[in-house]
């Protein structure tokens, strides 16, 4: 009896459970993705699946397999930081789907600061930071003062932002493509600094970007949990009218919130554009989705700033290697809708937890009236 009562609590833990959820939701995913293939073309579906998985184990020279994992990691530092904004908002009672709008406005910025500016990279960072910002407080105002639904502002201030963004870096565009001009060759000094990453993992791109995107988590995660404003936020993310009551400033907190989740999505853009991993092409008609794979990754990390390092290297890790899936069986946009599957079965961590815990209680109710 007394074990059974043990697993109970234990299963009711919400570190396990979302391990657990996430864990289903993945097997889901890949099961699908796994279905997929087999439905185009079932003789290399095994194989397609399986390079999907390994990612850089899939090449059999370590040099090979460090050099990719370090372009994953490159690619993970930017979702990383629109998860963090994904999180931190919704904590606070808010759904900032406005993250992948903050994420070009952090591009925009970054790059016409470094390429029209020459400014140095911290300089260029903060400007990403503090335009991601200023978007997230728009919908943050009109949220508070207006009580328009942040979801609907962020929407709009999505396309908004691509269509400035992109006519503000026609000004540095490579005049024989629809690209901007590289970082590197404009302003070097506009370069996040490498700290001899790119040495170890003989990758030019992997940079600063990395240890800065977890430090920023463990800084989201202590300000969160063990501050008084984070417990404000978090107390009007609860009850506007109680925290009110408390004398807690509600508008300004709901501002705030915005402004920083903002901010972290801006920043994840500069850690990408100033590496020189890719450049920004003028032309495109589309937001970028890091921004909303940013709310997979946040979900999929149980809405914990920790667990979001994993999830999001994990979404990444999948992308990825579904780059390695054999073309010549398979159409190139394979790899998209397998990574995509995967994400969109993330979004069901919430419901996989409630799930368990409705499982708990009926069986704690069915064991209540058989002792009575």
């Amino acid at each position: 009896m007394q074990s059974a009562k043990n697993r109970s609590s234990l299963l009711r833990n919400p570190g396990l459970q979302t391990l657990l959820a996430s864990l289903i939701c993945v097997a889901l995913g890949l099961l699908v993705g796994y279905i997929a293939l087999l439905i185009i073309n079932p003789a290399g579906a095994t194989e397609a699946i399986l390079d999907v998985i390994k990612n850089f184990w899939a090449y059999s020279k370590p040099e090979k397999q460090l050099k990719n994992f370090g372009v994953t990691l490159v690619t993970t530092a930017p979702l990383l930081m629109c998860s963090l904004s994904v999180l931190f908002a919704y904590k606070v009672g808010l759904f900032n789907i406005g993250a992948a709008g903050q994420y070009v406005a952090g591009a925009g910025a970054s790059l016409y600061c470094a390429l029209a500016l020459h400014l140095p990279w911290y300089l260029c960072l903060i400007a990403a930071m503090l335009t991601g910002a200023l978007l997230g407080a728009i919908s943050g105002c009109l949220k508070a003062y207006r009580n328009v639904n942040e979801v609907i502002s962020c929407i709009m201030l999505n396309w908004i932002s691509l269509y400035l963004v992109n006519t503000l870096l026609t000004k540095v565009k490579n005049p024989t493509g629809k690209d901007t001009y590289t970082v590197a060759s404009q302003s070097a000094g506009s370069m996040l600094p490498t700290l001899g990453l790119n040495n170890l993992f003989n990758q030019k791109n992997v940079t600063l970007a990395i240890p800065l995107a977890i430090v920023m988590c463990v800084f989201i995660w202590i300000l969160l949990s063990k501050t008084k404003l984070g417990y404000e936020l978090r107390a009007t993310g609860l009850n506007k009218n109680a925290a009110k009551y408390c004398g807690m400033r509600d508008r300004y907190n709901i501002i705030l919130t915005m402004a920083i989740a903002g901010g972290l999505a801006g920043m994840g853009a500069a850690m990408l554009y100033l590496s020189d991993f890719e450049q920004w092409a003028v032309t495109q008609a589309s937001v970028p989705a890091m921004g909303f794979n940013g709310i997979a990754a946040a979900f999929l990390g149980g809405l914990n700033p920790i667990g979001a390092i994993f999830s999001s290297y994990f979404i990444q890790h999948i992308t990825r290697g579904g780059a390695n899936v054999n073309m010549n069986m398979y159409c190139a946009q394979i790899s998209d809708l397998i990574s995509s599957v995967i994400i969109y079965m993330c979004s069901f961590v919430l419901f996989m937890k409630q799930f368990m815990n409705r499982r708990l209680d009926a069986r704690q109710s069915r064991k209540g009236g058989h002792d009575a």
